[in-house]
């Protein structure tokens, strides 16, 4: 067996560490735990379903046709936030290189000096001045990289994500600096079409239950209660988590810097990226510029692989060459042999001369002269 290095094109999200799923040739990248993302779609889908069957035509008839006009575009635009919420790189930073992180290994020791054995090396850090204020950028031991302003590790997707939120299992993604406004967006516009759908609803049962009564009206539109009850429970939810994030965006603040307290506290700072105005804020994080992707994941690149062919006979490896066999023997027809080829083989077995008829006869050389045979000649001479 021999070994042959074979290079081929490969896309580069194909070899990108992390624990992420990609699709549709790397346009589409989801962390891999995606069960509550499909527990969120078959939820909104399912109820809006619901509401499309059994309430918008009788308040199309008896209301206004506006009202399913407006569900729809609510629902199309609910949609919209989520896969592109989903769907997006949240911002993720690349790994450092093997040549990168030596040299930052290189200068990490030569920054602390030698330590002694069985003490504590000092811990990886860098400080940054940001709006006069220091700011500490940490190593991460696993991208081998210090982190940017506000950005973090994420446990989940085990990538680290610049202007790190959270990790929301309900959207099957990290939030960050790449699509952190359309998460909000998503939780705002969904808090509208819960709200929506609930408070339709109620007017349905109260508009059937003028005619047939309410106990009648339940059991009648089945539909409507399950709705009631999935916007109820979901409603509370919905909402309290689109005023949490209100609030942060208000402050220029993340889900992380809150929960850990960076900017909250005696003996902590100002927060450093806030406008100290609250529209300034809101129109930095929602009406900023969107950020390109840093991770190149369409990109191309060369991967040598081994490939192993098997060898016929030895050769050598300083000059290889190709050895070919020319076989002489005239074929034989055998029992395997089909029929309409056995002629062919015939013909050409006549054609072609046989090895002892090429050969030219050997000369004649004659025998060494001896004793015997001269006795032998001179007896047969006197006869």
């Amino acid at each position: 067996m021999s070994a042959v290095m074979i290079t081929r094109k490969v896309r580069k999200w194909e070899k990108l560490p992390g624990k992420n799923t990609f699709c549709c040739d790397g346009r589409v990248m989801m962390a891999r735990q995606k069960g509550i993302f499909y527990l969120t779609l078959f939820l909104i889908v399912g109820t809006c379903s619901l509401f499309f069957a059994f309430e918008c035509p009788y308040l199309a008839v008896h209301l206004s046709p506006a009202i399913p006009v407006f569900a729809v575009l609510l629902f199309l635009f609910v949609m919209a936030m989520l896969l592109r919420t989903s769907f997006s790189d949240p911002g993720v930073l690349p790994r450092a290189l093997p040549e990168e992180a030596n040299f930052i290994e290189m200068e990490i020791e030569a920054a602390n000096g030698n330590v002694p054995s069985g003490q504590r090396p000092p811990p990886r850090i860098r400080n940054v001045q940001i709006n006069n204020q220091i700011v500490k950028l940490k190593y991460c031991y696993t991208c081998k990289i210090f982190r940017p302003p506000r950005a973090s590790h994420c446990s989940i997707c085990d990538n680290c994500v610049d202007r790190f939120d959270h990790h929301c299992p309900w959207v099957g993604n990290c939030v960050g600096k790449r699509n952190y406004r359309y998460f909000y967006l998503f939780t705002l516009t969904l808090s509208l079409l819960t709200i929506y759908i609930f408070a339709f609803n109620i007017v349905h049962v109260v508009m059937r239950s003028v005619d047939s009564g309410f106990l009648k009206t339940l059991k009648e539109t089945p539909g409507t209660v399950l709705e009631m009850l999935v916007c109820f429970f979901t409603l509370w939810s919905m909402v309290g988590l689109t005023g949490f994030h209100t609030y942060l965006i208000s402050l220029n603040q993340t889900t992380n810097e809150d929960i850990k307290g960076s900017w909250s506290g005696k003996n902590r700072g100002q927060n450093p990226y806030s406008h100290k105005n609250i529209i300034k804020n809101c129109c930095e994080v929602l009406c900023g510029p969107t950020y390109p992707s840093v991770l190149d994941r369409r990109g191309l690149m060369r991967e040598d692989s081994p490939a192993f062919a098997a060898s016929e006979g030895p050769c050598s490896l300083d000059n290889p060459v190709a050895q070919t066999t020319k076989t002489t023997a005239p074929l034989i027809p055998n029992e395997h042999t089909p029929d309409d080829v056995k002629p062919s083989i015939a013909a050409s077995a006549e054609k072609s001369p046989s090895p002892k008829e090429d050969q030219s006869p050997a000369p004649k050389i004659p025998p060494l002269a001896s004793p015997e045979t001269d006795v032998e000649t001179s007896i047969a001479k006197n006869h």
